[in-house]
């Protein structure tokens, strides 16, 4: 290795270093809307070439959705990007720290620049939705768990950070069209309640209350109402600040495939 090599390894090591203590120290977790819009800026010019606008660009990555190689915290993020990956041709980058934080924050937040987001501890998140939650009360969990709402066994997947946190604080505002809560009144009399599956221009299945598989022919309905709003409760003021963070912090480990 010559000296010139040799020294420009030293300082990137230096710098991933002096990055995640930083990283640990001023910033566990938590992103501002002004870190995260700071970041969509740089992850534009310094970024999106080969990662691509939407974070999927580069197989086996999809930063969006935090499926990373070899990241898995903050930390490890600073590392990578400051650093570089010789083997997959990813130069290191020279930033700034706040440069450094608001690319991390934007790519937490799933390039959502709509919201702040705080992200804490998963083991505590399971705690609280596991118990003063009573989350499994109506969520599948990795075949456990009633059907009565969304499955939620890879919702670490299928959400980002900030729409996880939404969907606690406001349900409605961050509720999916498919799971809008239907109620259906048949020709024969019928009512039925229940959260939609899916739907064609001829059926729609529904999940009932009673956790039962309906399946109904369009022309067989005296009425169809799709509900606007959500059944599931705000958490806003029934978890703190702190206690939202550990939740979603734990619904972003859920990555598993629906059994």
């Amino acid at each position: 290795m010559t000296l010139n090599l040799a020294l420009t390894a030293i300082f990137s090591l230096c710098a991933a270093a002096t990055a995640a203590a930083q990283l640990t120290q001023d910033h566990p977790g938590q992103y501002s809307q002004v870190e995260i819009d700071a970041g969509a800026r740089v992850y534009s010019s310094q970024c999106s070439q080969c990662h691509g606008p939407n974070g999927d660009q580069v197989t086996g990555i999809d930063l969006r959705r935090a499926q990373f190689r070899r990241a898995a915290t903050d930390e490890d993020l600073a590392k990578v990007i400051t650093t570089g990956v010789v083997e997959s041709g990813m130069p290191p980058f020279a930033l700034q720290p706040a440069e450094l934080m608001g690319v991390i924050a934007y790519i937490r937040a799933g390039f959502d620049t709509s919201a702040d987001v705080k992200i804490s501890n998963a083991a505590r998140g399971r705690a609280i939705f596991d118990g003063k939650g009573a989350c499994r009360s109506c969520h599948r969990v990795n075949g456990q768990g009633p059907r009565t709402a969304p499955d939620l066994s890879d919702v670490g997947m299928a959400r980002s950070p900030a729409a996880l946190q939404r969907t606690l604080l406001d349900p409605t505002s961050g509720m999916l069209p498919i799971n809008r809560p239907v109620r259906i009144v048949t020709n024969d009399g019928r009512t039925i309640t229940g959260r939609r599956l899916n739907e064609d221009t001829k059926t729609v299945q529904l999940i009932d209350s009673e956790e039962k598989l309906v399946s109904i022919a369009k022309r067989d309905l005296r009425s169809f109402v799709v509900e606007t709003t959500s059944p599931m409760p705000s958490y806003q003021s029934r978890f703190t600040a702190d206690e939202i963070a550990d939740v979603v912090a734990y619904l972003l480990t859920l990555r598993e495939l629906k059994k």
